[in-house]
């Protein structure tokens, strides 16, 4: 498939999974994602073909234009959107493969100097939420989800969804619809519920031998435990 063709899927898939495009004069003024990515195509064909310097010098270029900080010499499939963008970075041995969504504030980057591979892979249909940060050479699963601002530094897993800092996994088998990132489970509101909940069963427990807020306390246990099994997972 040709340069044209993947940057016309580009913005064809933008005007399909972005319900506030009005007119597509509007890319023009307001859609630095999709300039980015249009940039990104021209110049990763350049630095393929040895003329680095142009390529950084055109994605340098493309830097200033729309704040978004994209490596040519990172691999990107097709119909990749980024959403909004601003603020966005793709290190260089990043590898996105096709229908990836990333929101703006998200971050593809290293943890290492060395050479070689230490970018994240994104597997195909990946939703990576608002401010995002995933790091090392770790892989996104397939139709994986990111909650925003989490910081991914382990796998996640085919059909998953993961949220927290650092990041974990709370849910697996695909989402229904994976842009719904407000029905994100909350679990530090789950935690502390928990942990009030604790602590009223234990104060009642020394006020007086009740053996039904003993078993209560016990179930809390078990709650605790899975909790616990499932941030380790």
């Amino acid at each position: 498939m040709g340069l044209y063709t993947d940057i016309k899927n580009d913005f064809s898939n933008a005007c399909k999974n972005d319900p506030a495009l009005n007119s597509k004069i509007d890319f023009i003024f307001n859609y630095p994602g999709v300039w980015a990515i249009a940039w990104y195509r021209i110049a990763h064909k350049l630095y393929n073909a040895n003329f680095k310097r142009l390529a950084r010098a055109i994605m340098g270029l493309n830097q200033i234009v729309t704040s978004i900080d994209i490596h040519p010499a990172a691999k990107i499939g097709k119909r990749f959107f980024i959403d909004h963008g601003f603020g966005v970075v793709i290190g260089e041995t990043s590898i996105i493969e096709d229908d990836v969504l990333i929101y703006q504030g998200v971050t593809l980057g290293g943890v290492s100097l060395t050479k070689g591979k230490r970018h994240p892979t994104i597997r195909s249909g990946a939703v990576i939420g608002a401010g995002a940060k995933i790091l090392g050479n770790i892989t996104i699963g397939r139709n994986a989800k990111i909650g925003a601002n989490s910081v991914v530094v382990k796998e996640v897993p085919d059909n998953a969804t993961a949220i927290g800092i650092p990041a974990h996994v709370i849910e697996k088998g695909r989402c229904k619809d994976p842009f719904m990132h407000n029905m994100l489970p909350d679990i530090n509101k789950e935690m502390f519920e928990y942990l009030l909940k604790r602590v009223a069963v234990l104060e009642h427990i020394l006020v007086e031998d009740n053996k039904e807020l003993l078993e209560q306390d016990l179930e809390l246990e078990e709650i605790y435990k899975s909790f616990i099994d499932a941030m380790k997972s």
